[in-house]
């Protein structure tokens, strides 16, 4: 199952304060139902590769309707298919090489 990344910036809200559009976008990871972990600079997600695209588009979307003039949208996809990737396995085997 694919693992992203998800970044959003909206431009032009009149405000250099992103919290609530980030919280919109939360709340619509939420609603999802994906897997994810909120970090400072973007939000992980794990779902099917339709899933993310969708979940991405909606995300995209809904800052535009929130006022944005201009949105910027970054999307990373780890889509390994020799073994199963989930975000916990991913920072457990960099850890375990770190101890």
């Amino acid at each position: 199952m694919p693992v992203a990344e998800i970044s959003v910036v909206p431009i032009g809200t009149g405000s250099t304060s992103l919290s609530d559009y980030v919280a919109q976008a939360i709340k619509l990871v939420v609603k999802s139902g994906l897997q994810y972990e909120l970090t400072a600079m973007g939000t992980n997600i794990q779902g099917t590769l339709t899933e993310i695209l969708s979940l991405t588009h909606e995300i995209h979307e809904a800052m535009i309707r929130m006022g944005a003039q201009r949105v910027l949208t970054t999307l990373k996809i780890d889509d390994r298919r020799d073994k199963e990737l989930t975000l916990k396995g991913k920072v457990e085997a960099v850890r375990k090489k770190i101890s």
